[in-house]
């Protein structure tokens, strides 16, 4: 009678779990795609009003090599969005980084939160300031107050790691300088 209770016990407790929860994470949100080149961004951006889209005016190139930069303010263009302020970052011309502030008067952290833990299971790490998801390919968090990114996991593990080869360089060089003195 034990084994026979277990059982039910332990197929009750089963149920219990996210068996729908989906396998991958989103590789972006809506029409636009980590991946993407500007220009594709770009027309992606014009067809959804969301995003409050104003333009080349919003496009700006960040220090650094193949690297661009699309902000979007929602403000005055789309002001019954939930989305307040975007960008869009480009590394060697295709999208690695989608950043979303959700504006806070139209939705609430644990609503988002909740969702997300029921499409893709428990976030794989978890702290006051965030929640992380991660797959193969894509890194998606959840930061405090109101923010969500999906960042293309490799293209983001190659910078940091081409990061700290500079960062090393750069600590040889200033030794090399105190040294001379």
């Amino acid at each position: 009678m034990r084994i026979k209770t277990f059982f039910i016990c332990f197929f009750a407790l089963l149920l219990t779990f996210p068996f729908f929860a989906e396998d991958s994470l989103p590789f972006g949100y809506r029409g636009i795609q980590l991946g993407m080149s500007v220009d594709q961004v770009k027309e992606a951006l014009k067809k959804d009003l969301n995003f409050g889209y104003r333009g080349d005016r919003d496009v700006s190139l960040l220090p650094g090599e193949n690297r661009a930069l699309i902000e979007t303010d929602t403000s005055k263009n789309a002001p019954y969005s939930f989305l307040d302020r975007c960008w869009f970052q480009f590394y060697e011309d295709k999208l690695y980084t989608i950043t979303l502030n959700l504006r806070r008067s139209k939705i609430d952290h644990y609503s988002v939160f909740s969702s997300l833990t029921e499409k893709y299971g428990n976030p794989s790490s978890l702290n006051p300031e965030k929640s992380e998801w991660k797959d193969d390919n894509v890194i998606m968090s959840l930061e405090r107050p109101l923010t969500l990114k999906y960042t293309d996991r490799k293209i983001f593990e190659e910078l940091q790691s081409k990061a700290l080869v500079n960062k090393s360089a750069e600590e040889m060089a200033r030794d090399e300088f105190l040294e001379g003195l």
